[in-house]
């Protein structure tokens, strides 16, 4: 019986994986992809202003929702397994320990494809830095002297989702992955997240850009596969083929 397929996302916030690859996430599950999600914070400093407006709010209680809210996103997209790292935000820092945890995972997970952030958001360096230290982790879980005896990780693609503000990012997508038979589940994982709720109409917005952008690469308005929902990615890594 051949292995079941995998994914991997590594997310800096509790909300992110949902605005930003969701869709991904929600169509590759009902291919039968075991999708692991990382979320390494909450974003319980800088990215819950909402809960923060509430009287008598505390870091806990705002950890306790956010949790709640990734959960309840993650059954709605269908994530295999969602791993909270709980590693505090704004500013988001890596110690030796905590990247070691990210290389087992990758090796744990031993995904076909890797999914997270712009190398570049100068309005979040959370992001930024989740990612230069995703590169890191994906080099050392390569090495066959890192903790010998562990399979090792193959060299699986990493794609970059969309930032928020991407004129502002260098980031430049290659690829555009029609989500429209998987909108309805990131819909529902979107409303999940009540304490950014701001962000709904923007991400379905952005959704629906993508989809204009996927007709247009996919055979021209006329003649390319009509979508509805779309999200786009920048891939790190050549891409080998077969064919073209």
């Amino acid at each position: 019986m051949p292995e079941q397929k995998t994914a991997l996302v590594i997310s800096a916030h509790a909300a992110d994986f949902v605005w930003r690859c969701g869709g991904a996430i929600a169509l590759h599950a009902e291919q039968g992809f075991a999708v692991t999600v990382v979320c390494l914070s909450f974003g319980e400093r800088g990215e819950s202003a909402k809960l923060w407006k509430q009287d008598d709010m505390t870091l806990e209680r705002v950890k306790e929702v956010r949790r709640a809210e990734a959960e309840s996103a993650a059954r709605a997209l269908g994530v295999h397994d969602l791993i909270c790292f709980d590693m505090g935000d704004y500013p988001l820092e890596f110690d030796r320990a905590s990247k070691d945890r990210l290389v087992s995972v990758m090796r744990a997970v031993q995904p076909a494809f890797m999914l997270s952030h712009s190398r570049f958001d100068p309005y979040n360096t959370d992001h930024m830095l989740t990612t230069q230290v995703v590169m890191e982790c994906r080099s050392t879980a390569q090495a066959w002297g890192h903790n010998p005896g562990e399979r090792v990780l193959g060299a699986p693609q990493l794609y970059l989702f969309e930032p928020h503000q991407t004129e502002q990012m260098g980031w430049k997508p290659d690829t555009f992955l029609d989500i429209t038979p998987a909108w309805d589940r990131k819909l529902a994982a979107i409303q999940c997240m009540e304490g950014q709720e701001h962000l709904w109409q923007y991400y379905t917005n952005v959704a629906q850009n993508r989809a204009n952008h996927f007709m247009r690469n996919s055979g021209g308005q006329s003649g390319g596969r009509k979508a509805q929902y779309a999200e786009g990615f920048e891939s790190v890594y050549p891409r080998t083929v077969d064919t073209l």
